[in-house]
């Protein structure tokens, strides 16, 4: 029953897919929804692009592990993240009428900026869209009781999304999206009730968390492990504001009113919302105490599937049917989105300006559409061969663009003074300098990646305030024009255009 119930789920995510891709008639299209999504669509593509595997079963077997100390990135890091953009730059973003984060870089530097920025937040998707395929493979796994193995549904998991994305790219994403937010929000409150009345009540519960020591949230207050606290904490609330995937969803509403507020709704509802499958894992504590003692204490992966063995060895098939799907709807959204965003990162700011900028609209989608099938194998391919846990592949993407990506994105859209050579300088340091850190001392008082943004920041300080050698002064009124929603260069002159994408964007969802 269950295994026909999740295919029917797959097929109606399928068509759903197939449906969108009726709307996509150009490049902004495709890669923002044609800058048309309402409030409802938007709030819902941020929460359930956010709310993926990691956060139901990575998360939740972190907490029971670690305690809230160990969740320090996610939820707390990815919420504030969500926040900081809303009420930050989500403003900005919209009224630069872009179609990609990269095209950011080249608009306020160079092509050269652009291009490095570009490969660094392509590389960091490799790890989190291959977390999301690795729970896919898991999930796949335990429903077919180990007759399709972890690489095959690795696999199987891979096919589904490219077949969904493929023609309907953004629109495919927020029209799943909402329909997956909808299963999940649904599925996993009632499995919470379920549960939370087989452990005894929710008094119960939050107290067993209490005496396992899973509430404390600072448990030292060592200067090592205060640092690493807030290392983890800024990893995910900085390095994932240069990310793609939030872009678009910014960038996707309807307008810049929307734009701010269905991202700060989708940061908050996800905060609180990522409690329930914690309060759901510490149910397991009191329902099989033993299964949960040995799931922590299994070596790699396995810890995560404490969720999972749970709902199959004490739930009804109908609560299984539910927490399947809801599993797979967290999953299938976070992945679509971890999957075209770097896509359209590659194909608009690495290729397109290897072929000097003439790819025409029509082609740039041909072309994203085929680098969304290779991105999906090199994913997949990552995901088959990498032994990290969920939380692990995503904390470490974010260490790529937070030392790499963000400092250029931050100065630039906040201080005139902000220069091409500046930006070069910023990302070399960075990566270099955390590359290098990670090699002599990954743990060392002060964690690789803070030592990556320290230079990072002083990089690109340094090489702006010093003589202009490299790249001039690059292109400060892109500050104005994200402060004015007025084009820097009225005429189309330079960089001040978007490459016509989205001139005429439709206001309809």
């Amino acid at each position: 029953m269950i295994i026909a119930a999740v295919s029917a789920y797959l097929l109606l995510t399928i068509a759903i897919g197939w449906y969108a891709a009726r709307r996509v008639h150009s490049a902004q299209d495709y890669f923002a929804a044609g800058r048309s999504l309402p409030l409802y669509m938007n709030f819902a593509t941020v929460f359930a692009t956010w709310f993926g595997a990691e956060t139901v079963l990575a998360v939740s077997s972190t907490f029971l592990k670690d305690g809230l100390s160990g969740v320090i990135a996610d939820p707390f890091g990815a919420s504030a993240c969500l926040i900081i953009v809303a009420l930050v730059f989500a403003r900005r973003f919209y009224r630069l009428n872009l179609l990609t984060i990269g095209d950011f870089y080249r608009k306020r530097y160079n092509r050269t900026v652009e291009i490095g920025t570009g490969v660094a937040i392509t590389l960091s998707y490799l790890g989190w869209a291959s977390a999301n395929l690795l729970a896919l493979g898991i999930c796949f796994n335990v429903l077919s009781q180990g007759a399709l193995t972890l690489e095959h549904g690795i696999m199987l998991g891979a096919a589904v999304l490219v077949v969904y994305l493929f023609f309907g790219g953004m629109f495919a994403v927020a029209f799943t999206d909402l329909f997956q937010t909808i299963v999940i929000v649904c599925g996993l409150l009632y499995i919470a009730f379920t549960f939370g009345d087989k452990a005894g009540g929710f008094d119960r519960v939050l107290a067993a968390a209490a005496s396992e020591d899973k509430l404390v949230l600072v448990p030292s207050m060592e200067p090592r492990d205060l640092i690493a606290l807030f290392a983890a904490f800024i990893t995910m609330a900085l390095g994932s504001i240069a990310q793609q995937d939030v872009f678009q969803r910014v960038t996707s509403a309807k307008d810049e009113k929307t734009a701010v507020r269905g991202t700060l709704l989708g940061g908050i509802f996800y905060f609180v919302f990522a409690f329930i499958p914690m309060f759901i894992a510490v149910t397991a504590l009191l329902v099989d105490p033993e299964a949960v003692k040995v799931g922590l204490g299994s070596e790699g992966r396995e810890f995560q599937l404490i969720l999972p063995n749970l709902i199959m060895n004490h739930a009804s098939g109908f609560i299984q049917a539910l927490f399947f799907g809801a599993l797979l709807s967290a999953i299938l959204s976070t992945a679509s989105g971890a999957l075209l965003a770097p896509t359209a990162i590659f194909t608009e700011n690495i290729l397109k300006p290897m072929t000097g900028g003439r790819m025409g609209d029509r082609q740039l989608v041909t072309t994203a559409r085929v680098m969304l099938v290779v991105f999906a194998g090199s994913t997949m391919l990552f995901a088959l061969n990498s032994e990290a846990s969920m939380y692990e592949m995503v904390q470490n993407a974010y260490k790529v663009t937070l030392v790499a990506a963000f400092t250029p994105l931050a100065l630039g859209m906040f201080w005139r003074g902000a220069t091409p050579q500046g930006a070069g300088l910023s990302i070399v340091l960075g990566l270099g300098t955390w590359i290098l850190m990670e090699q002599i001392a990954p743990e060392g008082l002060l964690p690789p990646q803070l030592v990556g943004l320290g230079a990072a920041l002083f990089g690109m300080i340094a090489g702006s305030l010093a003589p202009q050698v490299v790249g001039g002064r690059g292109h400060p009124e892109v500050v104005d024009e994200a402060v004015t929603g007025k084009p820097a260069h009225p005429h189309g002159h330079g960089h001040g255009q978007a490459h016509g994408h989205g001139t005429a964007a439709r206001k309809q969802p």
